[in-house]
């Protein structure tokens, strides 16, 4: 469980959920963590407890129509009636402010995971210049190519003008969930696809605020992100140099198998960015909730890439710092194993 949680009335009209783990003895960053979609961010306690354990302040909040936040346009399964896209960055701007003013003079961070992920990236183009690091984790921008994007665009609109808005998308929620759950072979439920940590798995399946089907609404808006994060223009509207940390794992059907991650990856490359891009062998869609030799894998790799710009300690004068140079773009290809890596490339 997280040590705090409140209430954050954000200027959109909505009451957001924030959840706060403080970082144990002197903090040195300020970790802020988006969460996917169909779930919140009280699934992130274990990995709040870790990264407090390192120095970092963790603040996770519920997204529109997750979880405990609620929205006078906001109905649960939709960020809003309408311009919700916009709405869902605006209140993590609310919660980011909200961090700051509790520590002012420490770095920001932002680490979002699938939906969380493209949330992020939409963030990181408004406000990236107040930003220390980025982290897109298990997200998939391909639908921003122009073929998928005009489907999708198509689909929702002839669903919408068939049904409205506020129902469940029957066309993509059947090319999303519903295909990635058939994905794993020998399956024990339709949600394997997340995780191979079966008790994580079920905990999942029983959460009420977990695994619900998403509206042609919040379809819709994710649909946007995708498309104005997803391509160069909008890679490029990123800060030139904030570090960007991608991440995901091979079994994930969310991302095919991670080569949709490891196309943004070079896309931001070509646009110039420093990016750090890790690759976790075998692990499926949710990272942080897989089996320990995945987790720990992601984890460390993260951690890494974090002392690159808040280091664990403050060398004196004329001492070179060993974790600097964790901050310059590289590959990994990290196996689930005690090794740290399978090989680097940069």
């Amino acid at each position: 469980m997280f040590a705090q949680g409140e209430g954050l009335r954000t200027a959109t009209g909505a009451m957001v959920w924030l959840r706060h783990q403080p970082a144990t003895g002197e903090g040195r960053a300020v970790l802020l963590v988006f969460h996917g979609l169909a779930e919140h961010s009280g699934r992130y306690e274990r990995f709040a407890a870790e990264m407090s354990a390192i120095g970092l302040h963790v603040y996770a909040h519920d997204h529109r129509g997750h979880g405990r936040t609620s929205a006078p346009d906001a109905s649960p399964r939709r960020f809003a009636e309408k311009d919700g896209a916009r709405l869902v960055v605006e209140d993590c701007r609310a919660v980011f402010d909200h961090a700051r003013a509790r520590h002012p003079n420490l770095p920001m961070v932002v680490l979002g995971h699938s939906m969380g992920g493209l949330i992020a990236m939409a963030f990181a183009r408004r406000y990236g210049r107040d930003l220390a690091g980025l982290c897109v984790w298990n997200a998939n921008f391909d639908g921003a190519r122009l073929a998928p994007r005009l489907t999708a665009h198509l689909v929702l609109a002839v669903e919408r003008a068939l049904m409205g808005s506020d129902v469940p998308s029957p066309t993509l929620t059947h090319a999303t969930f519903e295909t990635w759950g058939r994905s794993v072979p020998g399956r024990r439920t339709e949600f394997d696809w997340l995780t191979h940590d079966e008790e994580a798995v079920d905990r999942y399946i029983v959460d009420p605020l977990c695994g619900w089907s998403p509206t042609i609404s919040l379809f819709s808006d994710l649909v946007t992100l995708i498309a104005e994060g997803g391509r160069s223009r909008g890679l490029r509207a990123l800060p030139s140099d904030l570090p960007l940390h991608l991440l995901c794992g091979t079994q994930d059907p969310a991302t095919a198998g991670g080569a949709a991650v490891r196309r943004l990856a070079d896309c931001a490359r070509a646009v110039g960015l420093p990016v750090t891009l890790t690759v976790v062998e075998g692990a499926r869609h949710e990272t942080l909730h897989e089996i320990a030799p995945y987790r720990s894998a992601a984890t460390r790799s993260f951690s890494e890439w974090m002392d690159g710009i808040a280091p664990p300690h403050h060398p004196a004068a004329g001492e070179a710092s060993e974790s600097s140079s964790s901050a310059s773009p590289t590959s990994v290809v990290t196996k689930a194993s005690s090794e740290s890596s399978s090989g680097v490339s940069t």
